[in-house]
């Protein structure tokens, strides 16, 4: 049987007349399905033009409605193990997340897995609480505002997981803000300029950790969201939303700082956002919880996260929370 003809991301770009970085998104949210040779993604043909042909007729992956899609659309191949076998059979540890560090931490805790592969899900921060709730992730990245306490991720944890095992790591600190274009020309600097008239708005999707911040925020300011221009427009990824403004579709959005900056937008901190990581503090998942405790602690991890320059890694790896401790 002939085997499909596989593309580089680069090769997709100008098949589709798009930029890399919109490729890298579309595998990102599993739109794309694609596969890791080296260090380098791949996609088959046959792939591509199925993704065509959905985009043609309007279908995307996430048609199941109210149902979260946990979509990997690359995984960490498996190594070989150090008796020579390869670990076809292992367990997988699905990740959830977004943010490009977890895939950092991804490949590093593969160096220190036997028996368990780390795959990588990008999934909003709420949509993962909840799949984790139903059994189908085991590591879980979020990164959600509570305004009534101040506090990030654990008023909702606590009142999710009320029944279960539940720990809580710290993957890092990570600021959040504003994205406009160079120079910020329409002077937007505050929650309150949101609702100002002319501003256009472009929105992440419910459940993400930014769209939790902007509801919070306005809620807490008492901003109706429908005072805002284009709060009802939405982008399921940083990137996404950066490209909205790069093209001029909107003036402002609401992230975290570095892909605003490879966007080439200016980026207007306004708050310290705590990522976090939870799992499930099961007998049954000690062993790879307690390698995952030695990876977050590692000098190897802290020197790539801090190499990407916008992390603050000061509680990177301490336990806010054990249930099975008493600490919640």
């Amino acid at each position: 049987m002939t085997e499909p003809i596989s593309y580089t991301a680069e090769e997709i770009a100008k098949l589709l007349k798009v930029s890399k970085l919109t490729v890298y998104d579309l595998i990102k949210k599993g739109e794309l399905p694609a596969y890791r040779v080296g260090k380098q993604m791949r996609v088959d043909s046959t792939d591509l033009e199925a993704y065509k042909q959905r985009a043609k007729g309007g279908a995307t992956p996430h048609a199941a409605a109210g149902v979260p899609v946990f979509q990997v659309p690359y995984t960490v191949p498996p190594r070989p193990d150090v008796d020579g076998g390869e670990a076809l059979g292992a367990r997988t540890l699905v990740i959830t997340g977004q943010d490009p560090g977890l895939d950092l931490l991804a490949k590093a805790l593969e160096s220190r897995l036997r028996g368990c592969r780390p795959l990588r899900s990008f999934a909003s921060s709420m949509d993962s609480l909840v799949a984790m709730y139903n059994g189908a992730v085991d590591i879980v990245s979020t990164h959600l505002y509570d305004g009534d306490t101040g506090e990030y991720n654990l008023p909702y944890i606590r009142k999710l997981f009320i029944s279960l095992p539940y720990m809580v790591l710290n993957f890092a600190a990570r600021r959040a803000g504003f994205y406009v274009k160079q120079g910020n020309p329409l002077g937007i600097r505050s929650w309150e300029d949101l609702a100002r008239p002319g501003i256009r708005l472009i929105n992440r999707e419910k459940g993400s950790g930014a769209r939790v911040l902007l509801d919070e925020q306005l809620r807490m300011h008492g901003i109706s969201p429908d005072s805002i221009n284009g709060y009802d427009q939405e982008e399921t990824s940083h990137m996404g939303l950066g490209g909205r403004i790069t093209l001029g579709q909107a003036d402002v959005g609401v992230g975290s700082e570095r892909p605003a900056k490879i966007a080439g937008l200016e980026f207007i901190p306004l708050t310290q956002e705590r990522v976090d990581l939870v799992v499930m503090n099961k007998p049954e998942n000690r062993e790879w919880i307690a390698k995952l405790r030695e990876t977050l602690e590692s000098d190897a991890l802290r020197g790539v996260l801090s190499s990407l320059g916008d992390y603050d890694l000061s509680l990177t790896g301490k336990v806010l929370a054990d249930r099975e401790a008493g600490l919640y």
